[in-house]
């Protein structure tokens, strides 16, 4: 079996437990989440709805997601809770994230700051590796 294929299924099995509350209830106590670095959303300016960003809250847990593109083979979404795309992680900071990710590791991301600017919004965030 492939390593796309391997990781394909990991990653729709954490998010069908995901969606019924299992990950949390079952692995809380075993998880553990590992700091890795602060960056910044990028492509906040793109957004069809970039109102989303308003609804946004320090601390509130984000996902992270490998995505087929054309401009960046390293590309990771940014997702909120409800699974609306809020953005990228940039592509200077993707490459090791971009790598742990295809090899099977889970990352998350934690909202540290919003911050309104002339024209966008600035959303800060801390990526974490998700130590089960």
């Amino acid at each position: 079996m492939s390593n796309e294929l391997i990781q394909n299924h990991s990653n729709e099995l954490v998010e069908t437990l995901n969606q019924n509350g299992g990950v949390d209830k079952l692995l809380k106590p075993l998880i553990r989440e590992i700091h890795l670095f602060d960056t910044y959303i990028a492509g906040t300016t793109h957004l069809k709805d970039p109102s989303i960003l308003l609804q946004l809250n320090p601390q509130e847990s984000l996902k992270l997601v490998r995505e087929q593109n054309q401009f960046d083979p390293n590309a990771i979404v940014v997702l909120d809770s409800s699974n609306k795309k809020l953005g990228y992680i940039p592509e200077k900071n993707n490459i090791v994230f971009s790598r742990l990710m295809d090899a099977g590791k889970a990352l998350s991301a934690k909202i540290k700051s919003i911050q309104k600017k002339k024209s966008f919004m600035d959303v800060r965030i801390s990526i974490y590796l998700v130590d089960f």
